[in-house]
């Protein structure tokens, strides 16, 4: 049963059990009552995409409509912002407000999300909301893994039958797997689009490359732009460093784990709404993919502001570029070849002549699909015919990767 701390309608759920071995992001299944579950649930062992949409949104994404090619099952797109912002959000506060307006509603009784630990704002620790002023302290980016599934299942134990969560793609996936195994009424999930994950504490080596007091870094996002955008509790002021120059070459070969370096869901296709950045060109990137994501995001339209999607800039070139790095790295980070002189030129000119908006975030995708393919064929290549999806493949053939013998699965 779930664990009360002092915050009104938030509770932290007692987890138990681990992670398991190998390729695992800790999503909560190896935690829960039946661990077994992992068996069915995992995106890592032989995911069914297209099984999983036509339970969740009632059809497979059709490669020839509109953007579903990249982006998955869409009803509608959008460019927003919450207008006023939410104080202390990553964004504008959109994933927040959706969960919370779905609370003051009644439309569910808890959602399960996470917040920073106590003793470390950038740790993830899986919590149950049941206030909606509560969902405040959920703002902000975290960094690490977080069992967020396993406080689905003490949700459920706690009586909760109307529940909604946010979670990544690999949480969700698990989540649509073992959903009819819940006994819930009602199950809203908000998705965010992943990016590539790393421990809390390999995070923490990463802020202190990039500031000589990597304690006082309070928000960190890699923006549209090109840009890290970096702000500080010390009084500094922000900060944004181009990305050609993080110190990306001084981190070790495993700093991303091989979950990371092959995922096949980078934009959460089995969320009802995906919220994220990459299309949204400065602002946030709405993805309803079926009646329930309308339902939510039409119950906060009225605090938000909306501009047009933008589609700038070629992505080939920057693709091809990663493409040939991956293919030449030995394993883990993609060389970095650019020579120093060229960095800031180059840093200069990405964000006024290079993919901006909807090819920013197809250039995002694809890049994922190659890096999926590469890293699977050199460390798993066994594991290639079970857990690259067809949409993967048909994201990649564009450059070059098609699957060889053996690497699908018989009809």
């Amino acid at each position: 049963m779930p664990k009360d701390i002092p915050t009104p309608g938030l509770a932290v759920p007692v987890i138990g059990g681990a992670a398991r071995p190998g390729l695992c992001t800790d999503c909560g299944v190896s935690r829960m009552g039946d661990g077994r579950a992992c068996g069915k649930a995992c995106q890592f062992i032989q995911p069914d995409y297209e099984a999983a949409e036509r339970r969740v949104h009632g059809r497979v994404a059709d490669p020839d409509q509109g953007e579903e090619m990249f982006f998955g099952v869409t009803r509608s797109m959008i460019r927003a912002r919450l207008d006023p912002p939410a104080p202390g959000a990553q964004w504008t506060g959109i994933t927040t407000a959706l969960a919370a307006t779905l609370l003051r509603r009644g439309a569910v009784d808890a959602v399960v999300t996470v917040k920073a630990h106590p003793d470390d704002r950038w740790r993830p620790v899986p919590v149950i909301v049941t206030d909606p002023d509560a969902m405040a302290e959920c703002r902000g980016m975290r960094m690490g893994f977080g069992p967020t599934l396993a406080a689905v299942e003490a949700a459920a134990a706690a009586g909760h039958r109307r529940i909604a969560m946010i979670g990544i793609p690999c949480q969700v996936y698990a989540l649509r797997a073992i959903e009819a195994d819940l006994g819930l009424d009602r199950l809203y999930v908000i998705g965010t689009p992943c990016s590539d994950n790393t421990t809390t504490d390999r995070f923490h080596d990463f802020l202190a490359l990039l500031d000589d007091r990597p304690r006082t870094i309070s928000y960190l996002e890699f923006r549209a732009d090109y840009r890290v955008e970096l702000r500080y509790d010390d009084g500094r002021p922000t900060r944004t460093v181009p990305f050609l120059k993080l110190p990306i070459s001084k981190l070790p070969a495993d700093f991303f784990p091989m979950t990371c370096k092959t995922c096949v869901d980078y934009t959460n296709r089995l969320a009802d709404i995906t919220v994220g950045y990459m299309g949204g060109d400065g602002d946030q990137w709405v993805i309803a993919r079926n009646a329930r994501g309308a339902e939510m995001l039409a119950s906060i339209a009225d605090n938000l502001q909306q501009r047009p999607l933008t589609d700038k800039g070629k992505r080939d070139s920057a693709v091809k570029g990663f493409l040939a790095n991956t293919e030449r790295a030995a394993g883990g980070l993609p060389l970095r070849s650019m020579p120093d002189w060229a960095r800031p030129i180059v840093a200069f000119l990405q964000p006024r002549i290079g993919p901006r908006g909807l090819e920013f975030a197809r250039a995002r995708v694809e890049m994922k699909a190659i890096e999926t393919i590469l890293h699977l064929r050199r460390a798993h290549p066994a594991r290639v015919k079970n857990m690259v999806p067809t949409h993967v493949w048909r994201v990649a053939q564009r450059y070059g990767l098609a699957p060889g013998k053996g690497e699908t699965r018989p009809d």
